[in-house]
């Protein structure tokens, strides 16, 4: 996890721009390094180190003797580069993972280089030789990208936003920051004055469709058919394997533990793996809460069972409320239901930063999009509709959870790891037929259940608890967390501003105290800049005017069981 910022065509003196690639210090906390390209005195990289892989010769831009004209600054973890030296022949310099990119390219393009990466990754590629730049951002989006790009051709590129929106530029031409999609590349000419243009962008991956990297995996075919039995044992084959190849780490490992499914079921393989690869230290596990609440008494119950080093993290009221705008300020958004569980995944975040040596952090997301695991699954009209939801909410992760389980640990110097947002996992998952994925006997994720239950890896309440929404778990049973907060906001906002909350906000028009409040913040740190977020999320298939789980009717905790 590291922070990358590059500049293209700035009319501006670089040391004063250079304050920008400052704004996303947090995301590499081990060294920092600011580099112009040569024959280019307006272009040059910027790059904060999180060193992971590679500790000697892990400094970016990359360049490599073979390729004098490359310049690769990348963000990311790329687990197939040994599988694909192997495969090429490709003579690497260093121990850099991302370094096979630049063999990459230069055997096959753009093109093959990014669809031949398994791992998450955003990158800023630079050919000086063929004057030709390459943006590239993984499936999912699991790494962040942002590039702002004025009407004259000056390109700013930043795994934030907040590195970009205070870039000077001569003209008055307006400069739109805007989130690079994930499963696209873009190329862009290269001018000899510094200054680029577009030439295209192209979708490289889709979710549904199998990776052109599955062909040099570490696991061989599996069997095809989707017979009950056939499907759990690929199901599990293809999870361990996404645990084990993000096993790839120099800096000590941990993984949060909400006590839920997700979370569990990655501690639990997680735990035995590194066992199996003789890892010497214990996996210290985190999970957030206020007391007594459901999730600290359900991580419990799994730290015990897989024999984890268990670390409680409890907060109050008045830690979640201070935390509230350091935690819009670092997501940039205003989505409601993801600042609701953003605070405790940054307060989480901050704890392990400030008193473990854990860096690198396994986590459950992208499982309830996957697996249909949020509650409203449960009202879906047919599979099919089911399956294009949850295909729909894969799409979007960068802009709600991803983007959540990224700024969240980032803004501790924390490098989060996406085991079910594995490629070859989820696109297997999603070839499964639409039925077999739905909800049944009233219980969400059944097939992912299904599949692990004969296996020792968790306690049956755990592996059969039902849907808990991560910012209402933290809380006690008698006050959900989005209850704790409204209250507080309910004597922030005056009624009057939010009668006429849709002249000031237009766009996504705050409908609640609560929207508000977060909309307030954002706008003063990120004004006029709404359009980062499309829409906000919400159930589907129900009359829902709040996201959270626990107001939706079929919601039932296990006390009230």
């Amino acid at each position: 996890m590291c922070g990358i910022w590059a500049l293209f065509g700035s009319d501006e003196c670089l040391s004063v721009q250079c304050l920008s690639a400052m704004k996303i210090a947090h995301r590499g906390p081990d060294a920092f390094r600011f580099e112009n390209v040569n024959g280019f005195t307006n272009c040059c990289f910027g790059f904060h180190r999180l060193a992971v892989v590679d500790q000697l010769y892990g400094m970016q831009p990359i360049r490599v003797k073979k390729f004098p004209y490359l310049w690769l600054c990348y963000n990311g973890e790329i687990y197939n580069f040994k599988q694909l030296q192997k495969q090429f022949g490709f003579d690497y310099q260093t121990l850099v993972d991302g370094e096979v990119i630049l063999h990459l390219y230069n055997r096959g393009g753009i093109e093959q280089t990014a669809s031949m990466l398994d791992g998450v990754f955003a990158f800023i590629l630079l050919d000086t030789a063929n004057r030709k730049v390459f943006l590239a951002r993984d499936t999912y989006g699991v790494r962040p990208l942002f590039k702002m790009l004025t009407d004259d051709g000056f390109l700013g590129v930043c795994s934030e936003a907040k590195g970009l929106i205070n870039l000077k530029h001569s003209t008055s031409l307006s400069s739109q920051v805007e989130p690079f999609l994930p499963g696209h590349y873009e190329v862009l000419d290269l001018k000899p004055s510094g200054k680029v243009s577009s030439v295209e962008l192209v979708k490289f991956h889709s979710c549904k469709d199998e990776p052109l990297h599955v062909a040099y995996d570490t696991v061989e075919a599996l069997p095809s058919g989707f017979d009950l039995e056939t499907v759990k044992s690929n199901i599990r084959i293809l999870f361990e394997n996404a645990v084990r190849k993000r096993l790839m780490s120099h800096r000590r490992i941990g993984c949060l533990l909400s006590g839920g499914l997700d979370s569990s079921l990655v501690a639990a393989v997680l735990l035995k793996q590194m066992k199996e690869i003789n890892i010497n230290y214990p996996l210290q596990t985190f999970a957030i809460g206020m007391e007594n609440s459901p999730d600290l008494l359900a991580a419990r119950k799994v730290a015990a069972h897989i024999g984890s080093e268990h670390h409680e993290v409890m907060f109050s009221t008045e830690e979640g409320i201070q935390a509230i705008e350091e935690v819009i300020f670092s997501l940039e958004t205003y989505d409601i239901t993801t600042i609701r569980a953003s605070i405790g995944m940054y307060l989480v975040s901050k704890y392990i930063r400030k008193k473990t040596d854990s860096v690198v952090i396994f986590s459950g997301e992208g499982s309830d999009e996957l697996t249909q695991g949020y509650i409203y699954f449960h009202k879906a009209p047919s599979p099919e509709e089911a399956a294009e939801e949850s295909e729909r909410l894969l799409k979007e992760l960068y802009l709600f959870d991803v983007l959540r389980a990224d700024r969240t640990t980032a803004a501790h110097g924390l490098e989060l790891r996406v085991p079910f947002l594995d490629h070859r996992f989820t696109s297997y998952y999603l070839s499964l037929p639409a039925e077999l994925r739905i909800p049944k006997n009233g219980i969400e994720k059944y097939l992912l259940r299904l599949s692990f239950e004969d296996s020792s890896l968790l306690p049956k309440e755990i592996l059969w608890r039902p849907k808990e929404a991560f910012s209402d778990g933290i809380a006690s049973v008698k006050k959900s967390w989005f209850s704790i907060l409204q209250d507080y906001i309910d004597q922030q906002v005056d009624d009057l501003l939010l009668e006429k909350a849709a002249e000031k906000y237009p766009f996504n028009p705050p409908k609640t105290k609560e929207s508000y409040y977060y909309r307030q913040i954002f706008e003063k740190h990120y004004s006029g800049r709404s359009s980062w977020l499309p829409h906000y999320w919400m159930p589907r298939w129900v009359k829902a005017t709040d996201p959270s789980a626990r107001t939706l009717k079929h919601y039932k905790s296990a006390t009230q069981e």
